[in-house]
């Protein structure tokens, strides 16, 4: 492949730095999350000395002192992941989190990413402790990120987080459904004063995906106890293509019947393998006023909007010659407009505090087709658009919290901290139709409007009651105990809890654990979702699990979720410079919502002529000239089980006249298993729910481990930060049509990221580094599967790295920086 002896060298060296560097004197006292990009904390997943919010209701907590596993990146770490991303941050600094390469359809305009292995919906993103709404952007097609409608963490700037605190483990009982795999809290900036921002400009090795992007982050002061922070960001992302030849336009037969196919660009006419094109512009404001007395007004907002475009499949010249006689590349479009807004009052009446907020968010994609056309609609009438509107989808949130808290003296070692709180929250996705051309018959190419029997509006209301009491009977013993009641007006009532504790046996060595349960309600996108997903070849249902189609399948309705979480881990001190953190888990989840593998009604292995007849009953017209067809829908199909451990090591080394060096390790192995399928319909015999690719999308799509080697020099007016990932290796099973089945696997890997920064003044700093410099690509796809769609002139050749490979497909990206601070 690409360069691998210069991975393997650079990881062996990383690693002997490590092992040779000893204890050094102490580091220098821990530098606040606000510091400049070049003088920020250490390169770590672990900032010491940072209070937390996350995961605990007591006040003053220190990260190194929870009970619960918790992660805390500061600004300067965010920033220095090089490409202007918050996911892509969170990425390079978490282990046990992954991020999607590419989507399929609409997904490629909104990549998700996942904790622990497990759906990004059981993931649940906080803005200063406020939930945080979800996209209405569903990831349809199968995948490992299938079903995602998480927050877009896209639309929060990188310049508006003073800090993040992530907690790996399950906390349902304390912040309610989705947070099976953990909680990500992002904590905004709230300066009064101050200028700061960058530009940068990147792009691959290899060609594309170039990225101008400029943000800006002032502080004002409103009155004399009132602060006001704003924050602006514009940033554009380029194609990439990173895919083979299609081997349609190769064919000696397609050629001589068809010599326009040579045109310009040819034979990469196919494009459909990269990135998509975007421009991203965000706005973020964070405010706050003391009122004297105790209390504080506050408020925040983010507003947001994304223009995309992704390649679908080329279509051959015989599709359209009359409007395309070269054929054409069809484009699909998204505009995407995000806004959340949230203000609350806090403060202390005598011994209680309390807190009252209010947060609505929503998120509306209006989703296009661009450089297609309706080939029925032309035969039908002699006119076809070129452009079409195939729908919207929206989604929002109204949540509403009362949170109390105080302590009572009751003879423990220390006060007893009793916490207790409502929730209310109405949850309401829609789907538009397209316009009349994009739905007549088969549809627009590459992405048919929704139909009217798609479109529909839906709703979901439930309320909550929590209770939370943190005691200490001894002075190094800390028990946490939480409860949680709540009633969903479409499932009824969930009852979880969580009871978490901490033995300080001394100042350099703990030891904590926690049991929880936990559960997650279906998003109404995976309730009420529904659409065809077509290629050159196929043309397959997307059935809502609770119409009409689905019950002919043997599928009615979805469940929420039921998890167990069990963890147990270690904290080490050794000194004061060092500190370790080891922690093992298990999380359980019983009834999990995933999507079927490929129901087929024609043309594959194995046909279900309820398949068909779920089709029909859908009320969805097919392409006629396509091979295959047939259904994909979401259920409660498995039980899982996830085993795992997370490792976090971070020591600060003094070298006097040779600067400061911050070492760090971050390593997770996790393995998931189907432990039960629960659902096989006998409608759908002899096919099942989940074949052979559903199933490793589950249980191997993501490397069982992930390392992360990080050494940050600081010398005067130079900062070099270095950081080695290691990946496992991890695979998919494909096959074209049900019957063989295909191995794709990526071997372990390798990838280096570099960044040299220098201080000019104390206002400018300028920075140049680069992300996977070593140009490491993933192992391509199985030669024998791509032989097989090779031969079948199936348009799938295309794709010749695997999407599920966990440091994506576009090789090396390289940066620079001009940052400042007034």
């Amino acid at each position: 492949m690409h360069k691998k002896g210069k991975l393997k060298t650079c990881a062996a060296a990383i690693m002997l730095l490590h092992a040779g560097m000893g204890l050094a004197n102490p580091g220098d006292p821990a530098e606040t999350p606000a510091d400049s990009e070049a003088a920020a904390g250490a390169s770590n997943a672990v900032l010491a000395g940072a209070v937390i919010v996350t995961g605990t209701r007591a006040n003053g907590l220190k990260v190194e002192n929870s009970a619960s596993p918790v992660q805390v990146l500061d600004a300067g770490t965010l920033q220095r992941t090089g490409q202007p991303d918050l996911i892509q941050a969170l990425v390079q600094n978490l282990p046990s989190f992954t991020a999607q390469a590419f989507g399929g359809d609409t997904a490629n305009l909104t990549l998700s990413a996942r904790l622990r292995g497990l759906s990004p919906n059981n993931t649940l993103v906080l803005v200063n402790g406020k939930r945080r709404h979800g996209t209405s952007n569903l990831a349809v097609l199968g995948g490992p990120y299938q079903g995602s409608a998480a927050a877009d963490l896209s639309y929060i700037p990188v310049a508006m987080i003073d800090h993040i605190e992530v907690l790996t483990d399950g906390a349902a009982a304390q912040y309610g459904t989705d947070a099976i795999a953990g909680v990500i809290n992002i904590i905004l900036k709230s300066n009064n004063q101050g200028v700061s921002g960058n530009a940068s400009y990147g792009g691959y090795t290899d060609g594309g995906g170039q990225t101008p992007d400029a943000a800006a982050n002032a502080g004002f002061k409103l009155g004399e106890q009132g602060y006001l922070s704003i924050t602006a960001e514009g940033k554009y992302h380029n194609f990439t293509n990173r895919g083979g030849i299609d081997p349609r336009v190769s064919d000696p037969t397609n050629l001589k019947n068809m010599p326009l196919l040579q045109a310009p660009g040819y034979p990469n006419l196919n494009r459909i393998s990269g990135d998509a094109q975007y421009h991203l512009y965000t706005f973020g404001a964070n405010a706050g006023y003391d009122l004297g007395g105790g209390a504080e007004l506050y408020a925040f907002t983010t507003v947001g909007r994304k223009n995309a475009r992704a390649f679908e499949n080329y279509r051959m010249p015989n599709k359209l010659p009359a409007v395309y006689p070269l054929g054409f590349s069809p484009k699909e479009t998204m505009r995407d407009e995000d806004f959340a807004f949230t203000a609350g009052a806090k403060g202390k009446i005598d011994a209680w505090s309390w807190d009252f907020s209010s947060t609505y968010g929503r998120d509306k994609a209006r989703i296009g087709v661009e450089d297609s056309g309706n080939v029925s609609l032309y035969n039908d009438t002699g006119f076809t658009p070129t452009v079409f509107h195939a729908g919207t989808f929206i989604a929002s949130q109204w949540t509403n919290n009362l949170d109390l808290s105080r302590d009572f003296e009751i003879g423990l070692a220390a006060p007893l901290t009793f916490a207790l709180g409502l929730e209310q929250r109405q949850d309401r996705y829609q789907i538009e139709a397209g316009d009349a051309a994009s739905r007549y018959k088969e549809g627009s190419q590459s992405y048919p409007g929704f139909s009217l029997t798609d479109a529909g509006k839906y709703s979901r209301n439930n309320s909550a009651i929590y209770l939370n009491a943190i005691a200490k009977p001894l002075a190094d013993w800390t028990v946490d105990l939480a409860g949680r009641f709540e009633h969903f007006s479409d499932f009824g009532n969930a009852k979880v809890g969580k009871l978490t504790s901490r033995y300080d046996f001394n100042p350099m060595f703990a030891l904590r654990g926690t049991y929880s349960n936990g559960f997650r309600a279906p998003t109404l996108a995976e309730e009420y979702y529904s659409a065809t997903n077509v290629s050159p070849r196929s043309a397959f249902v997307q059935l809502a699990p609770n119409s009409a189609g689905a019950r002919l399948v043997g599928v009615d309705g979805l469940k929420p979720e039921a998890s167990t979480n069990l963890s147990l881990g270690m904290v080490l001190n050794p000194a004061s410079n060092l500190a370790i953190t080891l922690d093992a888990y298990q999380i359980k989840i019983r009834d999990r919502i995933v999507g079927s593998g490929a129901l087929y009604g024609s043309g594959g292995a194995d046909n279900s002529p309820a398949v068909v007849a779920a089709i029909q009953a859908n009320g969805n017209v097919l392409d006629p000239t396509v091979v295959q067809t047939g259904i994909n829908i979401f259920s409660n199909a498995v039980n899982t089980r996830s085993r795992g451990m997370e490792f976090v090591t971070t020591l600060n080394s003094n070298y006097g006249e040779y600067g400061r060096v911050d070492w760090s390790v971050a390593a997770n192995w996790n393995q998931v298993r189907v432990t039960k399928i629960n659902q096989a319909p006998v409608e759908l015999q002899p096919q099942t729910l989940l074949d052979m690719q559903a199933i490793s999308h589950l249980e191997a799509a993501s490397p069982k481990t992930r390392i992360n080697l990080g050494a940050l020099w600081k010398s005067g007016a130079w900062t070099v930060n270095l950081r080695e990932s290691l990946y496992g290796k991890s695979h998919e099973w494909a096959s074209p049509d049900g019957a063989e089945w295909f191995k794709n696997e990526i071997g372990a890997a390798a990838t280096t990221d570099l960044e040299v920064s220098y201080k000019l003044d104390k206002a400018w700093t300028l920075t140049v580094g680069g992300n996977n410099i070593f140009n490491r690509y993933p192992d391509q796809v199985n030669p024998a599967l791509l032989a097989v769609y090779r031969a079948n002139l199936d348009n799938t050749a295309v794709t010749i790295y695997p999407s599920f490979s966990p440091f994506g497909i576009n090789g090396g990206y390289y940066y620079a920086r001009a940052s400042f601070r007034f």
